[in-house]
């Protein structure tokens, strides 16, 4: 009798496996495919880990067409390069531009290069090998003008800094607490005494759960919290999502800036495009309005560190996802150097790093 149950057990096992993998195209047609799409970064999620899940995107395509890599080589690649290549051409006075009622001075060649769009690309960004950018993404003139000034204001918060990935740490770093959280933390001393802008820091962890480190729906999880705090602070009119990259072992990420080490740093935007068979595909449940402002909003703090910080910044990164930049305008993703910087070099990277938000966020900076 329990060799007969076992057996039923097993046929039913079995029938069931059958029934799931006959159905996991219908499934993914109808948008179980989300689930496959984890919001990840190059470094976030180790390489191995992701390499062999798919999109099938629809059913009865051939698996030359429908096999699109979540992680696949082609991502890191920009990695291998030289990360001072491009946009360090010198910005001195030339051409000028209005931004936020200041003079921003640019080299006349340089600001003429940059309305070129293939020049842009190739010199200012970074393209995800999954989406694409595409000429009428960005009009730099446009972008350049676009206000983006806040009321400086200590009584109430005006910017939040959190970490969709809070472990994330350095190569010397003692837990949790010396990883991007300090970061953060020495951000918003800056930006509160010698600026003036009220920083709300949220240093609550979103890559745990259950006590056990899970980056794979970290975004979805730090999404609702930060929709919590902006609810609750409406003071704020700046989101900054601060990370550090994952790169190999033989990469380090610095620059020498006023005679310290720095990390390099890289701005990232998500525009909500995946590439389909060739052709853009908008990611339908990763809706961002903000898209425009996003772009313009990394391109003006690019623009103003290679006028103050040459070598400072790596390209800006283009994913094919959201990330946590859909709420408001002035928001950004931020890399501060990789696993193989020092968490010394890390904080040395503030400093740079608040005067470029300040530049752009200011109309009179200190």
């Amino acid at each position: 009798m329990e060799q007969k149950g076992g057996g039923g057990q097993l046929g039913l096992s079995l029938f069931g496996l059958m029934l799931f993998l006959l159905s996991m195209p219908l499934f993914l047609q109808m948008g179980g495919g989300r689930w496959l799409l984890a919001e990840v970064l190059p470094g976030q999620v180790s390489h191995g880990s992701l390499s062999i899940q798919r999109l099938w995107s629809e059913q009865g395509e051939s698996e030359q067409s429908t096999d699109v890599a979540v992680w696949g080589i082609r991502d890191v690649e920009y990695q291998q390069k030289e990360e001072n290549q491009g946009n360090e051409e010198g910005f001195k006075a030339g051409s000028q531009i209005q931004m936020n009622g200041e003079v921003l001075k640019i080299a006349a060649d340089v600001l003429e290069k940059m309305k070129d769009f293939s020049y842009l690309k190739s010199n200012f960004y970074t393209v995800d090998s999954r989406t694409a950018l595409f000429e009428g993404d960005i009009n730099v003139e446009e972008a350049l003008s676009m206000d983006f000034s806040i009321e400086p204001t200590l009584k109430e918060p005006k910017i939040l800094i959190f970490h969709t990935h809070t472990h994330e740490t350095f190569s010397d770093s003692n837990g949790m607490e010396e990883g991007v959280c300090a970061l953060g933390e020495k951000l918003k001393g800056i930006l509160e005494k010698e600026y003036g802008i009220s920083v709300l820091h949220d240093m609550d962890v979103y890559d745990e759960v259950d006590g056990v480190l899970q980056r794979e729906g970290a975004y979805e999880r730090s999404g609702p919290a930060v929709e919590e705090i902006l609810k609750q602070y409406p003071s704020i009119e700046v989101c900054i999502d601060m990370h550090r990259d994952g790169i190999p072992e033989t990469m380090r990420l610095v620059t020498e800036i006023n005679g310290k080490t720095c990390a390099k740093v890289m701005f990232v935007n998500g525009i909500c495009r995946l590439n389909k068979d060739g052709q853009p595909e908008p990611v339908t449940w990763l809706e961002n309005n903000y898209i425009k402002e996003n772009l313009a909003f990394s391109l003006q703090m690019q623009t103003v560190a290679g006028q103050y910080y040459p070598g400072l910044m790596r390209k800006i990164y283009l994913n094919p996802y959201r990330f946590i930049l859909h709420y408001m305008p002035r928001s950004t993703l931020i890399e501060v150097g990789a696993q193989t910087n020092t968490k010394q070099e890390g904080l040395n990277a503030m400093e740079p790093l608040a005067k470029i938000l300040a530049e752009v966020l200011l109309e009179d900076t200190p």
